[in-house]
């Protein structure tokens, strides 16, 4: 039977990618999708995530909650890599709609619907997330786990020298959540720097025109491609969301440590920074699996594959 999930993101490339490779697969089951502000303001991640879910038209329509973003962040974002719009400048048309979900009301009602059966998938700044928490404490009891894309074992960031970019827009909230009385799993940019995609990745998927997948990857991994060359000096890109989906596929690709950790909210130079406690004698209680190390050539495939099934799947 299909996995139920809902994914939380903050669409970005990135979370495109994760969606198509989720959306497409038939061992998940995507109830409903959640924006948040991070790569780009609430209202434009609204905008983009509603517009994917329209293109792609997927076999099982999920629901669509739209988020607010947290009542402050610090002055960065994601637009360096993923354009003005987070979606390569494709500037998406979406329809108007009459009602919009909000989005930890979503989230409480499908966890609710489903105890103890639904994996919350967090792709971006767990602002959703923690107000679903505190919006209904009871529903921490009932989630199933909660799969998370975010922070660093060794304290090297992509956003500032310490910290890793969702943690360091809403460093509260993942706080918020690691505290919580959940089952979590962390996908931390250790591990997902492990599984650069090359400059072939491309040639591996179809290029189908009647396909809105095909279409729309063959729209935005060059732009990522470019954006990766000119800001980070890579010849290759980080899919780091499409990596914790693979996590919620293939568990058995990644290797679980069980640590205790936190998140920085205060720090002049170190705010969403994650920190584990890792001595002889700690005196942390564990409170998560941690990823430290994954089969990279596995995991690739498993993104290629979950892509090549989109493409085939949204003819």
């Amino acid at each position: 039977m299909a996995r139920k999930v809902i994914i939380d993101c903050d669409p970005g490339i990135d979370d495109a990618v994760a969606l198509m490779v989720a959306l497409f697969h038939s061992d998940l089951d995507v109830v409903a999708v959640t924006s948040t502000a991070g790569n780009v303001p609430a209202d434009q991640a609204g905008r983009n995530l509603q517009g994917l879910i329209e293109r792609l038209d997927p076999p099982r329509r999920p629901r669509i909650g739209v988020g607010s973003g947290p009542n402050s962040a610090p002055p960065v974002d994601g637009t360096d890599l993923n354009g003005a719009d987070g979606l390569a400048n494709l500037q998406l048309v979406v329809s108007s709609l009459h009602q919009r979900h909000p989005a930890e009301k979503l989230i409480c009602d499908e966890i609710r619907a489903a105890p103890e059966e639904v994996t919350l998938v967090a792709l971006g700044p767990m602002t959703n997330i923690a107000r679903a928490l505190q919006r209904d404490p009871m529903i921490a009891a009932q989630i199933g786990r909660i799969v998370i894309m975010g922070g660093a074992i060794n304290c090297i960031g992509n956003v500032t020298p310490a910290a890793e970019f969702n943690f360091h827009f809403d460093a509260m909230a993942a706080r918020t959540v690691f505290k919580s009385r959940t089952t979590k799993t962390l996908i931390p940019l250790d591990v997902t720097r492990q599984a650069a995609f090359g400059l072939d990745l491309l040639d591996q998927l179809p290029n189908i025109e009647s396909s809105p997948a095909s279409q729309l990857l063959h729209q935005l991994l060059p732009f990522v491609y470019r954006s990766h060359r000119q800001e980070l000096g890579i010849e290759g890109i980080y899919l780091h969301d499409a990596i914790a989906v693979a996590a919620v596929l293939h568990p058995e690709l990644f290797e679980m440590e069980e640590m205790a950790g936190d998140v920085e909210t205060s720090g002049e130079i170190t705010l969403g920074a994650t920190i584990f406690d890792r001595r002889e004698h700690r005196s942390w209680a564990t409170n998560m699996e941690v990823a430290t190390k994954i089969n990279v050539p596995r995991v690739q495939d498993c993104v290629v594959q979950g892509l090549r099934a989109a493409i085939r799947g949204a003819l």
